[in-house]
């Protein structure tokens, strides 16, 4: 099942059933590099007593940009937090991508929510939660913890179900509780008390899905994890891939 299909109506995250969200993902390896040809960039330092990984800014497109925003190489992800390949980008190129590459000032990483239910939309709200610098620690952690977070909502999916029948602003908190989420995100700085808050709005879960839909209908992104350098998409959705990418785009 295609990432599309999945993400293709922001009312199947919103009230689907599970079943529709068990496999969402792309796992393969695509290979190859695109044609992005870039001379050598400078580094840039960062303000004085900072590093770059440690800025983040929110975009037009409800994307978390970590590092310079004037960075002259840049890279979208399109990612579900549901991915197992997504994880698998976290585990092996979080750090050297954040280190290696967005601290020098010539790269700048942007991460954009493709969703894949409503499991999916309801961590993608909970890691909006705090500050936008813990965008993206919530999200690696998430990766990093994916199995365990996510057993308790399959293997109890009729009730997780039932959840999604309850009036639009019960209803994804309740999921919440039922998954068990909130002892995972209170134990990462995000209080029961503020997650149960964000959950509630369901304009602003709206907002995450209709960013999804039209998102993914706009840059034709198919599967997760996908990726752009500069605005042309990559033929990639491993670090090993997309680090010689980045490379040829100039930042070597």
């Amino acid at each position: 099942m295609t990432a599309k299909i999945i993400a293709s109506h922001w009312k199947l995250a919103l009230a689907a059933p599970l079943a529709l969200a068990l496999s969402a993902c792309d796992t393969n390896e695509a290979g190859g590099a695109a044609a992005i040809e870039g001379e050598p960039v400078a580094a840039v330092a960062a303000p004085e007593g900072t590093e770059w990984r440690d800025q983040v800014t929110v975009t037009d497109y409800d994307g978390y940009l970590m590092g310079n925003p004037d960075a002259p190489v840049k890279v979208v992800e399109y990612a579900s937090l549901t991915c197992p390949a997504c994880a698998a980008f976290a585990a092996n190129g979080a750090e050297p991508l954040k280190n290696d590459y967005v601290n020098t000032g010539k790269v700048s990483f942007e991460l954009r929510n493709q969703i894949h239910g409503p499991h999916d939309l309801i961590l993608a709200r909970l890691a909006r939660c705090g500050s936008p610098e813990s965008f993206h620690p919530l999200a690696d952690q998430i990766w990093a913890n994916l199995q365990s977070l996510l057993e308790p909502v399959f293997s109890n999916s009729e009730a997780m179900n039932q959840t999604l029948q309850l009036p639009e602003d019960e209803r994804f908190v309740a999921f919440a509780d039922q998954a068990g989420f909130y002892d995972f995100f209170a134990a990462r700085g995000i209080s029961e008390a503020d997650a149960r808050q964000c959950l509630s709005d369901f304009s602003a879960m709206e907002t995450i899905a209709n960013n999804s839909d039209s998102q993914s209908s706009e840059f034709d992104v198919t599967g997760t994890p996908t990726f752009f350098v500069n605005g042309q998409k990559v033929d990639t959705n491993s670090w090993s891939g997309l680090e010689p990418i980045l490379q040829k785009a100039g930042a070597r």
